[in-house]
C-alpha cells in the first residue's frame, strides 16, 4: 500500500525505472490511466509505459516538452496542450474507448477537448508496464533522456473509461472502483535509482 508515498527517481539523466506487475485478463477495449508527478524537467519524458510484443508504444502517456502531453494507443498518439503555471503536482487521467475512438483527457480533475484515435483497436494483454522509462523495445529500449526524474504517485490502471465523477475523485483520491493497477495495492520491482519515500505535501 503506497498511500501517502510517492516514487523518487533522483538522477537526470536516469537509467531507473519501477517494473507494475498487473496482467489484464483479456485485451482492453477500453481504459484509463492516471498519476501524478512532480519534476522540474524540461526535456521530454515518459510517465506511463505499456509495451507489447507487437507494439512499444501499446499505452503511453509522455510528455514532450513544457505544455504537452502525448496520449499514444497502438503506436499512434493525440496532442493535449495545457498551460504551463507554477512547479507543482500535475495530475493527469487519460481514458480511451475502442468502439467511438474517443480519448479523455483530465488535468488537475478538468476535462480538456476530447480528440479520436484508433477507433475498433483492441490494446494487446500481454505487456510490460514501467514507469520512469520510455520502452522502444519490449521491456527494453530505453532513451535516457526520455526518462523521467522527480516524484510520481497514485498510479492506476483501470480496464473501462472513467465516467466525469470517477475521473474527479481520481484527482481527489477519494474511492475508486477495482483496477488493473492500483497505487493501494501495487505490485512493483524497482530498478536502479529509485525510491520510495512519504509525500512531503499535498
Amino acid at each position: 500500500d503506497l498511500y501517502r508515498k510517492v516514487f523518487v527517481f533522483r538522477k537526470d539523466p536516469s537509467d531507473a525505472y519501477v517494473l507494475l506487475r498487473a496482467q489484464a485478463e483479456q485485451p482492453l477495449q477500453n481504459f484509463t490511466v492516471c498519476l501524478r508527478s512532480y519534476t522540474d524537467l524540461t526535456r521530454p519524458y515518459s510517465l506511463f509505459s505499456y509495451a507489447t510484443k507487437a507494439q512499444d508504444n501499446e499505452i503511453l502517456l509522455f510528455k514532450p516538452k513544457p505544455g504537452e502531453y502525448r496520449l499514444y494507443v497502438g503506436g499512434k498518439f493525440v496532442t493535449f496542450r495545457i498551460p504551463e503555471g507554477r512547479w507543482d503536482w500535475e495530475h493527469v487521467c487519460a481514458s480511451w474507448e475502442s468502439a467511438t475512438g474517443l480519448t479523455e483527457f483530465w488535468f488537475n480533475g478538468k476535462p480538456w477537448p476530447r480528440k479520436g484515435l484508433q477507433k475498433g483497436y483492441t490494446v494487446s494483454a500481454e505487456a510490460v508496464i514501467l514507469l520512469g522509462q520510455e520502452q522502444d523495445a519490449y521491456g527494453g529500449g530505453f532513451d535516457l533522456y526520455n526518462s523521467f526524474t522527480g516524484e510520481l504517485a497514485d498510479v492506476y490502471l483501470w480496464d473501462i473509461a472513467l465516467s466525469p465523477d470517477k475521473m474527479r475523485a481520481a484527482y481527489q483520491s477519494l474511492r475508486l472502483p477495482p483496477a488493473i493497477l492500483a497505487w493501494k495495492s501495487l505490485s512493483y520491482e524497482m530498478k536502479g535509482d529509485v525510491v520510495v519515500k512519504p509525500r512531503l505535501r499535498e
